[in-house]
């Protein structure tokens, strides 16, 4: 199994809790356990690289059908992706690698085992899984979950404390850290000193991962973002980065790459038309760039945004929050957004939903109407569906849904046909 992520959601401890599984438990940290490389020179088939292991570490039990291996940061021993292959073909042990930027070396990496391997995103906590944080009761997210599948309102006391842990929510974000440390104290400080701490981190991977051409390119994408998503059309403009007429999508091509293979940002493509396959209609050109955490996002901002949240005011920050929160929502739930632009009419997100492609329009202030929605579904178009999230609760007008702005985190209770591997509510899905 190869786990792929950004760094700090929790893939390293994810991986020892399920070890305790096993009996015997081997964990190689690349970065840290630098000479460990050397095992993976010469020959690497099962046989010879556990022998290898056993003699590096002698203190450890590698005993077949009982043993976890763990390869961690393995982005950095090109050799060890190539031994994936003849471990999964020996078949008498478990190895899961992971690593920060496993991304874009996964898609350069000439070696990698493709077929041989189960590949899982996994992405820091989303809504649910903060409200399990909060010791939030699995009877009152049924409850809500219930009245977004049946387009039901909610009881407003109920829909008054969801949207209290939503605020609390965008402002914490879904980094393990973070989360942890508000729930210790209830402090949203603490957790805004962790982020940022992450994101410096992130800059860290930029100039330790990223080659020399991306590296500079890579910075000043990330850097923008909040820029970016300010702007009333959170259009990704190249003009951001340099005041410059040459700056354009070949200078930062690579950069955006880059940040995206590293799932650190979540691109939103522009369509030339809205019809499926969404991802054959798209203009690689012209997209919207969102964060992969909100709460991360937040923190590059300055404290009265968060401070502004906390009173709620969702739409602070001309609503890029409330848009960010929703694309983060919608790739947790494995679901790829686009947008559609063309003269006048703009949406926020278009995306497909079972058997039908669906129009989402965020509106975190007091303005709930949308000419664009009723035009895209209009039979120039034919959008089947179309869903206002929104600082309400949930009813019908018409044929276009509304739901609180909470509701993005689950999606997939508002599939009309079901999902095929939908149960009691809840989707299997990528971690």
């Amino acid at each position: 199994m190869v786990i792929f992520g950004a760094r700090q959601i929790g893939k390293t401890y994810s991986v020892r809790e399920f070890a305790k599984n096993y009996e015997y438990f081997l964990e190689i940290n690349f970065e840290t356990d630098k000479s460990a490389k050397e095992i993976f020179e010469g020959d690497i088939n099962a046989g010879a690289l556990i022998s290898k292991l056993r003699l590096k570490y002698e203190n450890k039990v590698i005993e077949p059908e009982k043993t976890l291996i763990f390869f961690d940061e393995i982005q950095l021993c090109p050799n060890a992706f190539t031994s994936l292959k003849p471990l999964t073909d020996d078949g008498r042990y478990h190895v899961i690698a992971s690593g920060s930027s496993l991304g874009t070396k996964y898609r350069k990496e000439t070696s990698y085992p493709v077929g041989y391997v189960d590949i899982i995103t996994m992405y820091s906590l989303d809504f649910e899984e903060y409200l399990w944080a909060a010791k939030m009761d699995e009877r009152h997210i049924d409850t809500v979950r219930d009245c977004i599948r049946n387009v039901e309102p909610i009881e407003e006391f109920l829909l008054s404390v969801f949207n209290e842990r939503f605020r609390d929510y965008l402002i914490i974000g879904g980094m393990p850290e973070a989360v942890e440390a508000f729930m210790a104290d209830k402090d949203h400080s603490s957790a805004r000193k962790i982020q940022k701490e992450i994101n410096r981190i992130y800059l860290e991977d930029i100039g330790k991962y990223a080659n020399s051409t991306d590296k500079s390119k890579a910075i000043r994408c990330f850097g923008s973002i909040p820029i970016q998503l300010a702007k009333d059309n959170k259009k990704f403009m190249y003009s951001e980065m340099e005041k410059s007429t040459n700056a354009n999508n070949r200078t930062y091509n690579s950069g955006i790459s880059w940040l995206i293979d590293s799932y650190l940002v979540n691109p939103c493509y522009n369509l030339q038309e809205p019809h499926i396959p969404l991802k054959a209609n798209s203009i690689l050109s012209s997209f919207k760039l969102f964060y992969h955490d909100t709460g991360l996002l937040m923190s590059m901002t300055e404290p009265q945004v968060a401070w502004s949240v906390f009173k709620g005011d969702i739409y602070a920050n001309k609503g890029a929050l409330m848009e960010n929160a929703v694309s983060e929502a919608l790739t947790k739930n494995g679901i790829e957004a686009y947008h559609f632009a063309k003269k006048s009419l703009e949406t926020d997100f278009i995306i497909p939903m079972d058997r039908d492609t669906a129009v989402i329009e965020v509106k975190s202030g007091k303005n709930t109407r949308s000419k664009a929605i009723y035009s895209v579904m209009s039979d120039k178009y034919g959008v089947e569906r179309g869903m206002f999230i929104e600082n309400g609760n949930i009813y019908m007008d018409g044929e276009v849904e509304h739901y609180p702005l909470f509701a993005a985190s689950f999606i997939r209770s508002m599939e009309r046909y079901g999902w095929e591997n939908l149960k009691d509510g809840r989707v299997d899905r990528d971690i």
